[in-house]
């Protein structure tokens, strides 16, 4: 704005932080004064910024204050006015350069500058000049195809309402109105049985608009289905386009008329009259759909290739200056040739910058439209639910802006669910105010481009999922395309961790498939877990991952991004560096370090030095290596310990125990809990006691874990073998075992089995396995272990177990300090990774690569199993919350089932249940351990004794399987 009556240059905050102006600050602040002598409310002016100013051809150097300045972004005062004094045209609306200072310095010839929109065609575009004229405008349109019908459904009758009472502005507004369209031959008098009453509705401007309430006709006619295009899908298009003109239609709705016949439907009643209307009216139900559907109609063969349309909006856009004059006369004669007119002042000829439908366009992105960045700043805090409603539609359709959208959201949109009870406390009020500032600096958006690489990065939380899709700019930074963010609905946020990561994935592909599909560059993924990967490969035992694969390469991103990517990049399985390298590296380093040259002197003139010792070019500190200050080493060697093959990725305790085997530095337990690590808490139940020897306990203090393939279908006879097979040969027969209370292990075989041997056996809890403190957190390490594991390699895992044991029996357990290979065999194994032998050897290539590849799949499942496990740690051990007499509490109904009847057969030492009726079936579980189970009536008990069962437990049980399924067809596992 140029303000006669400032003194100086302003600029406002919101305009320096959305453009990252730099700011400095003033020797001494500076008070501001508005026209009344009040100093102004935002206070003293304390900083000031420099830019470049430029006007057409006119550009300038500014130095300018920073403070509120209302509506307005730059306000240019009377020093500006003075220095430059531009001939203003206040007819004519330009403004003129032609002061020698402006030739000299900022021009290279006078300029003629446009103030606001144009009012005057420009050259190129005079013949054209009916389609900008008032007096075409006022001129009843012709009839065309595209007439508007309004068809009534089978039943319709007509109606007909009540006068409102209208006030003295209202009543001269109608006079007025009716009037003029009267002279327009927009409307003619009526004699319809329908009869439809009128109101005002007031403009941005606080001008009166007269409207026909057409709820009773819209609810009796039938709805025209014909879509509008989203506003986002129609910008998508606009990549690569530099210069832009934007077309406005005048009256838009005036320019349809209605179909021959039905302009009774349209009939309102007023103090002056009953009229019907020949033009399409505001408000009728399908005014929309059939006015897209004529624009559509008209320029369908140019749409998405230089124009894009939304309803009466019009934007042409090119590469270059001379395709976009043919393109801009091409749409201007086609709007002639169907007598639909524009108003001039909305219309914009030839520019970069453009704002269309509340979006910013520039040459490399969108932005926020700066006038709604200023109404969000000025929203009042919400009163009601309707407040809030209309605040979250307002933000909801700039959320492709804001990152983390759900989560800042959900405590408003908590506000909204059934029966909330209304509260505006801290959280809602941080919520809004967030939600506010995001808008105010929300980032440059790329314009998608289908030729480059998309990154999608994806994340996860216990309220919503977010993700950010991304392309590269033309400094070769990553930066936003895209942002998503959707909220959890109640059943998933009792999802694991895992599935809400993998549910994150799943979204942003659904959401941006259109951008993704097809492409000729791999998309990379970024996300959390290296486990996910599976989930893009369609095969018989993951039949859900269509979304994922459809053209899609999903490829972890190398080395990551710095300062650019969401997540955590170390998670993801990196190359490991062989020991003899790092010691080489090691070699050359340690006489780099200035530290250490006066023992290197000593040691290389034969002198001894206590606890040091110089050999095979590396430095030994009281028998380990001793690592010189230089972190890139210091990296590798934990990478190694970290992620190695046999490594299994321990937390930061058992990452220290395996790089201090072997190496020594100061302070080495600092620098490695720095390391990225998935470290698991230790529980804090009570041990059992400490077994005197190995293997004289058998129970899960991880003495030594073995896995041993099998089936859940194993008998008590199965089980003894496999003991037998697996264990017995290593480490002979036990004193005692800890067992839980499974039918298995209570069997009379393995009880029987146990008295013959000697074999103390020790059971758990009932429903408490807990109290078997030195068992519980390995025995679900194990379990988890497998289920992962298995759902990742389903056809080969039997062979890969190996690998995951030795991971497992490698790694130092919190309870005894030491590795299970230490504790039974006295020393640990070594298990760095060698560099591929020149020499070619098929076979033992192929099955290096085996175990590589097996392996890769351990260590994912181990970090996504540490993870787990700390995330069920942290959700048992939260502070016990104060019990009060009187205060209610959930009962666990475990040990208070009703009695189980008795078994009424013995077969090969397995106890068996009579099934007298199948009454119900359900699925239980998900993917993999999907499994059928049955609701059972027992024979000879009531139904007190009914118990759910899996298909397994009842497969002799054909003939009330089959009278169920026949008797419910639609029941699952028909």
């Amino acid at each position: 704005m140029i303000d006669s009556g400032a003194t100086s240059y302003f600029i406002h905050p919101l305009l320096v932080k959305t453009y990252q102006l730099p700011t400095y600050l003033h020797p001494t602040p500076k008070k501001l004064h508005i026209i009344d002598g009040q100093e102004i409310d935002s206070g003293q002016i304390t900083h000031f910024t420099c830019f470049k100013c430029t006007i057409g051809n006119h550009t300038k150097e500014l130095e300018c204050h920073t403070s509120n300045i209302g509506n307005h972004q730059l306000v240019l005062g009377m020093s500006w006015l003075k220095k430059h004094n531009p001939q203003i045209s206040w007819e004519k609306h330009t403004l003129v350069f032609n002061l020698v200072y402006c030739s000299n310095n900022c021009l290279s010839i006078p300029a003629v500058l446009e103030l606001k929109a144009v009012e005057e065609i420009p050259i190129p575009y005079q013949e054209f000049s009916k389609v900008f004229s008032e007096e075409e405008l006022s001129k009843l349109p012709p009839h065309r195809p595209y007439d508007i019908a309004i068809e009534l459904l089978p039943d319709a009758k007509p109606q007909h309402g009540p006068i409102y009472s209208l006030g003295p502005r209202e009543d001269a507004k109608l006079k007025e109105t009716i009037e003029k369209q009267l002279k327009a031959g927009l409307i003619r008098p009526s004699k319809s049985p329908m009869a439809l009453p009128i109101l005002f509705v007031k403009k941005k401007n606080r001008k009166l608009h007269m409207c026909v309430d057409y709820q009773c006709l819209n609810s009796m006619t039938k709805k025209n289905v014909y879509p509008l295009p989203l506003p986002q899908n129609l910008i998508e298009k606009l990549q690569g386009a530099k210069i832009f003109s934007k077309f406005d239609l005048k009256a838009g709705y005036n320019l349809v008329q209605i179909k021959e016949g039905d302009e009774w439907k349209t009939a309102f009643k007023t103090k002056y009259g009953l009229f019907e209307y020949l033009v399409m009216p505001f408000g009728l139900t399908n005014a929309l759909a059939a006015f897209q559907d004529m624009m559509n109609e008209i320029f369908r063969d140019l749409l998405d290739v230089y124009v894009i349309i939304y309803l009466d909006n019009i934007l042409v856009f090119s590469l270059n200056k001379k395709d976009h004059r043919v393109h801009v006369q091409e749409v201007l004669k086609r709007l002639q040739d169907n007598n639909l007119f524009c108003n001039i002042e909305k219309c914009h000829f030839h520019v970069k910058k453009i704002d269309y439908l509340g979006f910013i366009i520039l040459e490399f992105g969108i932005e926020v439209d700066q006038s709604k960045v200023t109404d969000a700043m000025n929203w009042s805090v919400p009163k009601n639910v309707k407040n809030i409603q209309e605040f979250l539609g307002f933000v909801n359709f700039y959320r492709q802006f804001i990152p983390n959208f759900g989560n800042m959201a959900q405590p408003l949109y908590n506000l909204l669910k059934k029966d909330s009870l209304w509260k505006w406390e801290q959280m809602e009020q941080q919520s809004f105010t967030s939600l506010k500032k995001c808008l105010t600096s929300a980032p440059l958006l790329l314009q998608p481009d289908t030729t480059k690489q998309f990154y999608v990065e994806c994340d996860a939380s216990d309220y919503a999922t977010g993700a950010i899709l991304s392309q590269c700019n033309l400094e070769g930074k990553l930066a936003p395309v895209a942002y998503l963010s959707k909220s959890l609905s109640p059943a998933k946020k009792n999802y694991d961790i895992f599935d809400k990561e993998l549910l994150a994935v799943i979204r942003a592909f659904k959401e941006w498939r259109h951008l993704l599909e097809g492409l000729e560059l791999p998309v990379q993924v970024l996300t959390d877990h290296k486990n996910l990967e599976y989930f893009s490969t369609p095969g018989a035992q993951n039949k859900k991952a269509d979304i994922l694969s459809q053209g899609y390469d999903l490829v972890p991103l190398e080395g990551g991004v710095e300062n650019q990517v969401l997540l955590k990049p170390e998670l993801f399985i990196s190359s490991i560096t062989p020991d003899q390298e790092i010691n080489d590296l090691i070699g050359k380093a340690i006489y780099k370090d200035n530290h250490l040259k006066e023992i290197l002197h000593k040691l290389q003139n034969k002198e001894k030095v206590m606890d040091w010792e110089l050999k095979e070019g590396l430095l030994w500190y009281q028998g380990k290596i001793f690592v010189p200050k230089d972190n890139t080493i210091r990296n590798l060697i934990a990478e190694s310990r970290h992620n190695a093959l046999a490594a299994g990725h321990p937390g930061q305790a058992r990452t220290l125990e395996l790089v201090s085997r072997n190496y020594y530095w100061p302070s080495m337990k600092k620098f490695i809990n720095s390391y990225p690590t998935n470290q698991v808490p230790v529980g804090l139940s009570k041990p059992l006691q400490i077994p005197e020897q190995p293997w004289e306990d058998i129970a899960y203090d991880m003495i030594m874990v073995h896995f041993i393939p099998t089936q859940s279908t194993a008998s008590a006879i199965d089980i003894a073998n496999l003991f037998v097979t697996y264990v017995w040969k290593l480490h002979g027969l036990p004193r005692s075992t800890i067992l839980d209370r499974g039918p298995t292990f209570n069997a009379k075989f393995i009880c029987h089995l146990y008295k013959r041997l000697d074999i103390k056996p020790t059971y758990s809890t009932a429903y408490h396995p807990q109290t078997d403190g030195q068992t519980e957190q390995i025995q679900q390490e194990a379990e988890i272990f497998i289920c992962m594991f298995g759902n990742h390699q389903q056809s080969d895992w039997v062979s890969l177990l190996p690998l995951a044991k030795f991971a497992l029996n490698n790694l130092k357990q919190s309870s005894t300090g030491k590795s299970p290979f230490q504790i039974c065999y006295g020393l640990n194994p070594w298990f760095s990774v060698g560099q591929k032998s020149d020499e070619s050897v098929p076979n033992a290539d192929k099955h290096a690569e085996f175990l590589e590849k097996g392996y890769d799949e351990v260590k994912a499942a181990l970090s996504l199993l540490q993870e787990r496990m700390k995330y069920f740690y942290d959700q048992r051990h939260k502070e016990e919350e104060e019990i009060q007499v009187g205060d209610k509490f959930h009962s666990d109904p475990h040990g208070q089932d009703p009695p189980q009847p008795a078994p009424i057969v013995t077969e090969e030492g397995e106890e068996e249940y009579e099934v007298e009726k199948i009454l119900d079936s359900k699925w239980k579980g998900c993917r993999k351990a999907r499994k059928l189970w049955y609701l059972v009536k027992w024979k000879g008990y009531d139904k007190g004794s009914n118990s759910w069962e899996p298909v397994d437990n009842v497969a002799n049980a054909k003939e009330a399987k089959e009278e169920f399924h026949k008797e419910y067809p639609d029941a699952v596992g028909a």
